[in-house]
C-alpha cells in the first residue's frame, strides 16, 4: 500500500508572478485572441479564453469611460496586462497611505495577492484591451464604494452574473 503524497495542484493557487507570466504569454500571441475582441458601448466586453482547475484567463475590452469600480477577486490571486491602449488603476494599499493612481500603458502588467482591491478604468479617448488570469478561478467578486472612511462593500456577485 502506498500513499500519494503529491500536492493537490487544483488546491494550490498559482502565484501572482506565475499568473503574470501567463498573461504576458497570451499578450505575446495576439493572433490567438485579437479576432475575438468586441467593443461594447453598454459595458466592458469580456470572454474567458482558458479555464483549468487551477487558473483561468479572460480577455476584456474597454471603451473610453468604462471602469470596473472598486472590486476584489473573491480570494483569488491575479494578474493582468494591457495588450492595447492605456488604462488607469486606483488602489488603496493601506488606510494610512491614501489613494494610489497608476497609469498603465500598453505592455504594462500588474500582479496581486488574494486580498487586493482596485478600480481599473479607461480614462483615455481610445479603446483598450487587457488579458487577465486568476487562480484559483474566480468564484465571486465583491464591489465597494470609496467613502471618506475607506472602502465599504456594496455587493457580491458570482459566476452566474458574468
Amino acid at each position: 500500500m502506498s500513499l500519494d503524497l503529491a500536492p493537490d495542484r487544483a488546491r494550490t493557487p498559482l502565484s501572482p508572478n506565475a499568473l503574470r507570466k501567463i498573461v504576458r504569454s497570451f499578450a505575446d500571441e495576439p493572433d490567438q485572441w485579437i479576432h475575438k475582441v468586441r467593443l461594447a458601448t453598454d459595458d466592458r466586453w469580456y470572454e474567458r479564453l482558458e479555464a483549468s482547475e487551477d487558473h483561468e484567463v479572460w480577455l476584456i475590452s474597454w471603451l473610453p469611460g468604462q471602469s470596473t469600480g472598486f472590486h476584489d477577486h473573491g480570494g483569488s490571486r491575479g494578474a493582468f496586462t494591457v495588450a492595447l491602449g492605456e488604462l488607469e488603476e486606483l488602489s488603496l494599499p493601506s488606510p494610512d497611505q491614501g489613494l494610489l493612481i497608476r497609469r498603465l500603458p500598453a505592455g504594462s502588467d500588474r500582479a496581486f495577492g488574494p486580498d487586493y482591491v482596485h478600480d481599473v478604468r479607461n480614462t483615455t479617448t481610445g479603446p483598450a484591451v487587457t488579458l487577465h488570469a486568476y487562480s484559483p478561478p474566480l468564484s465571486e467578486m465583491s464591489h465597494y464604494d470609496l467613502r471618506a472612511g475607506g472602502l465599504v462593500r456594496t455587493s457580491v456577485e458570482g459566476p452566474e452574473q458574468w
